[in-house]
């Protein structure tokens, strides 16, 4: 028995991996510039990097992620077309957030069964997210693993690489007494908060397939709806020579809710109170909360509600920056203003994930 015949045997389809990658190469090889060298299926993606000479102190800017439970729903009704822009998202708008621009990607798939035409498919995806936020696809690796995951089960991880130039980093340092904070509006759910969507549908006995009236479509559909793409926008606000130096800090809001992904941000000893009267969260979000028979207020902390990222502004320059996020394709709007100060901090949410920031707190009612 030959190697390959002794590997189908136990299950991995080595044939059926070319074919995905036969199918997939174009996509990729159209996220690829004059920086990317070789093609698809090395050893390693190359990137020439000797433009940096130019940038005085140029740092790079690495993230990594995935797209956690949100995959279920894509393998339960049969579509995988979106799951790509999902891990691009999380990736690239993770990098963006300290002022660099994304260069390279990179993505992994591990499945329990090559099926090249879905394979095919989810990169599709994240090429044509990569080529939206001008990222590489440099490279990948799929990975069939049988007797682990299921046939029709996958999982996907990314990671990318951006440049800034060091005096234009963004970060908690450069965020003054007085900045406005302005929210910008989400597409959904993105990627984070499924498995309590998922509770909660699984508790109404919902299934994907079952069509929701108030969404216009069924569960599955709705709750694939792609994640927003910030990475485009915000580079070409970040390249506004009038508007640049008054964006102070960024933040995306994925897991762990509003309250603290702002708060990461935000230098310690400053405050927030975001309003939340000043957006109404999206439908899906109504209809999720009262399905499970709780307030928006309660899931603050497990959804985005509307808001897919915050920006840190100077007040002066705040209602330009919001009308250049309009031109860009972005709707965002004042929430808040940063103060620095001693104060009461009782109900505040104050730092996260390692990271010692500010203290935020929403307030007020949702607009209807």
């Amino acid at each position: 028995m030959s190697a390959n015949s002794s590997y189908a045997a136990a299950g991995v389809d080595t044939a059926a991996g070319d074919l995905a990658v036969e199918l997939m190469k174009e996509a990729v090889a159209r996220t690829h510039t004059s920086n990317v060298l070789g093609g698809v299926g090395g050893f390693a993606g190359l990137f020439d990097l000797s433009f940096a000479k130019d940038y005085a102190r140029p740092l790079l800017a690495t993230s990594t992620d995935g797209v956690g439970t949100k995959v279920a729903i894509a393998q339960a009704i049969d579509k995988h077309d979106t799951i790509g822009q999902d891990l691009v998202g999380m990736v690239v708008d993770d990098i963006v957030v300290v002022g660099a621009k994304p260069l390279f990607m990179t993505d992994y798939i591990a499945c329990g069964k090559v099926v090249p035409e879905r394979i095919a498919s989810i990169v599709a995806g994240i090429a044509r997210a990569c080529a939206d936020t001008g990222t590489a696809l440099v490279g990948g690796e799929t990975a069939e693993h049988p007797g682990l995951l299921g046939v029709d089960d996958y999982d996907v991880a990314g990671a990318a690489v951006g440049i800034v130039e060091a005096d234009r980093l963004l970060g908690a340092d450069r965020v003054a007494d007085g900045d406005v904070v302005i929210a910008i509006a989400s597409s959904g759910l993105h990627s984070n908060g499924y498995s309590l969507v998922r509770h909660i549908l699984a508790e109404k006995k919902i299934g994907f397939t079952d069509h929701s009236d108030e969404l216009g479509a069924s569960w599955g559909e709705a709750l694939l709806e792609p994640t927003r793409l910030y990475t485009g926008p915000l580079v070409k606000l970040l390249e506004n020579d009038r508007l640049a130096s008054s964006v102070h800090s960024l933040s995306h809001v994925t897991g762990g809710g509003i309250a603290a992904n702002l708060a990461r941000v935000l230098p310690v000893g400053s405050w927030v109170e975001l309003d939340r009267s000043t957006w109404s969260p999206l439908p899906v979000f109504r209809v999720l909360s009262d399905l499970a028979g709780s307030t928006l207020e309660s899931s603050e902390g497990t959804w985005n509600l509307g808001v897919g990222m915050f920006a840190v502004v100077a007040a002066d320059q705040a209602t330009a920056i919001i009308d250049e996020l309009a031109v860009l394709g972005l709707d965002a709007w004042r929430t808040g203003t940063v103060s620095i100060g001693a104060r009461d901090l009782a109900g505040f949410e104050q730092g996260a994930k390692g990271v010692d920031g500010g203290a935020v707190r929403l307030i007020g009612s949702y607009a209807s």
